[in-house]
Formats: structure tokens, C-alpha cells, sequence
């Protein structure tokens, strides 16, 4: 019973960080604030605090970051009762604004690790501190025009391009493909 039981907590602790990548990427509060503790703490090296102060970095997000995507690795977990350590591989992608003179939309991607430290509450696993770990970073340069659909290819419809187009996913998840 004991390894069915650290194998649903280290399934809920994976489940926790996904639905978190995809608040963010969605900038969707209610997600987020459904992932960590209000008394969290988090540091990102380039800005850290409490969690409403992580709450407020994300949602709405700066306006030059016009689109992010954050793709989740393996995450190695250990278990401590209620308490656990566990390291996920992060990269994210992020469409920046850097203004005219300073080279237009571009595309970036950065490498790390999400260091969590994790709390269960009733049946509840969420995040009580979280510390970013940056393994590399890359400019992929200008950022591609989405009007001119993949590889020379047209999009034949307005969804294909996905959150700047109002993101299909969540209709698609609905049921509402129309």
C-alpha cells in the first residue's frame, strides 16, 4: 500500500506543475492561485517573493511578452509524509517585444529547472516554495509572421496559430469546436 500511495503523491505533485505551466501560459489566475499556498514564496533570480507578488508577475504578464510555452521534462520527486522535494526540467519559450529600435518580436528559449518544494494539505499537493534554476538561454532571433501561416504553408483557419488567436485549446477542451 505504502508504494501505491508515494506513487499517487508524486502523480498529484507532476499534476500540480503541469496545470501550472499551463496557467501561466495562459495567464489564467484561477489556475495559477490552485497551485500553491498563499504563504508560498518563490525566486526567480531575476524576481522573487511571496506568492502574490508571483501572482501579480504573471497575470497579466508584462505586454512586450506577447506568448510563452513552457515545455516540462522529467520531474525527479522525494517523498517526506506531507512534505516533498522535487526537480522538473523546464524550457520555456517566450515571444518578446523588444521595440523597434531594439530588434522587433523575438523569439527566445531558456533552459532550467524548477526546484519545488511541495505540501499536502487534506488531499491537496501544491507548492510552498519555489526557486528557478537556469541551465541556458538562447535568442532564436525574429520571431516568425504567424499571418503567413507554417513553412510556406497558409493556416486554413483563424485557430491554427493558438493563444494569440483566443487559444482553441480551451473551446476544445469545452467541446465547443465550432
Amino acid at each position: 500500500m505504502a508504494a501505491l500511495d508515494g506513487y499517487l503523491a508524486q502523480s498529484a505533485i507532476r499534476e500540480c506543475v503541469v496545470r501550472l505551466a499551463r496557467g501561466e501560459d495562459r495567464r489564467d489566475a484561477a489556475l495559477i492561485r490552485a497551485c500553491w499556498w498563499p504563504e508560498a514564496h518563490f525566486d526567480y533570480g531575476v524576481h522573487s517573493g511571496d506568492f502574490e507578488t508571483y501572482l501579480a508577475w504573471i497575470v497579466p504578464g508584462a505586454d512586450a511578452i506577447h506568448n510563452t510555452q513552457h515545455l516540462l521534462g522529467q520531474t525527479y520527486v522525494e517523498l517526506d509524509g506531507d512534505t516533498a522535494k522535487a526537480e522538473t526540467h523546464v524550457f520555456s519559450y517566450h515571444r518578446l517585444d523588444m521595440g523597434a529600435g531594439n530588434g522587433g518580436i523575438r523569439d527566445t528559449c531558456i533552459g532550467g529547472r524548477y526546484l519545488d518544494t511541495m505540501a499536502k494539505r487534506g488531499e491537496d499537493w501544491r507548492i510552498a516554495d519555489r526557486i528557478m534554476l537556469y541551465d541556458w538561454e538562447q535568442d532564436w532571433g525574429e520571431a516568425a509572421d504567424w499571418s503567413k501561416g507554417v513553412m510556406g504553408y497558409p493556416f486554413t483557419g483563424d485557430h491554427f496559430p493558438g493563444r494569440p488567436s483566443g487559444d482553441f485549446s480551451d473551446r476544445w477542451l469545452r467541446g465547443e469546436t465550432a
